[in-house]
């Protein structure tokens, strides 16, 4: 089972890609910097996803008899 972070931050990810290149195309820098700030936040974001799944499998794997 993936995390409930992992899909937040993934999605926040793609969405700060998107900002960012309408930030590019437009010239508008401020939603280009967002945009690049929101897929840092969801890097991190993914990233505790992945270890809060990789301890749910170590303490399941340790459960096991």
């Amino acid at each position: 089972m993936v995390d409930n972070d992992r899909v937040e931050g993934s999605a926040k990810n793609l969405g700060g890609k998107i900002k960012e290149a309408a930030g590019k195309v437009t010239g508008d820098e401020k939603l280009k910097r967002e945009g690049q700030a929101d897929q840092v936040a969801g890097k991190v974001q993914n990233a505790v996803g992945g270890i809060k799944d990789k301890l749910r499998e170590s303490t399941e794997k340790n459960e096991r008899p």
